[in-house]
């Protein structure tokens, strides 16, 4: 399980990273994104939207209240938030976790209030605030194929 760290110094590179792992998703892929209020964590998911094709028509928000949000895409992205929920049992009770295993991309904050119930092939992303632009990002691509289909392109 291999890890390396990367900075998005601007607007641009949140950018650029957001495309890139559309580019390389691939259906049934999740990507875990955890850090505080304010890290990026949606705004890295718009790109992410964009690079998988979402019509501009649908504007991707933080699915704070609705937990959900189901974009179409080149392939679907399922986004979720699960700052409003307390632990895995949660996750389970409404059924999120079906949606791990669905011909989309689901993508996750606050991924880590679902425990054990993230399959272990997830990419998972720590973003921290370095400055007023700058992002830290610890990638752990996990036991899946992320780390070959990402290595060369970070």
């Amino acid at each position: 399980m291999g890890k390396c760290t990367i900075y998005l110094n601007t607007l641009k590179d949140t950018k650029i990273f957001g495309r890139l792992l559309a580019k390389h998703a691939l259906p049934g892929d999740i990507i875990c994104l955890s850090g505080d209020l304010g890290a990026g964590k949606t705004a890295l998911t718009q790109e992410i939207a964009k690079g998988l094709g979402v019509p501009e028509s649908c504007y991707v928000t933080s699915p704070t209240f609705s937990i959900l949000q189901k974009y179409p895409g080149e392939i679907p992205l399922y986004h979720m938030d699960f700052y409003r929920l307390s632990d895995e049992t949660e996750v389970e009770d409404l059924g999120f976790e079906e949606f791990f295993y669905l011909s989309g991309l689901t993508v996750i904050e606050w991924s880590e209030r679902a425990g054990s119930l993230i399959p272990v092939t997830r990419l998972k992303l720590k973003i921290t605030i370095e400055g007023e632009d700058t992002r830290k990002v610890i990638v752990d691509f996990g036991k899946g194929s992320w780390e070959e289909r990402l290595r060369l392109d970070l």
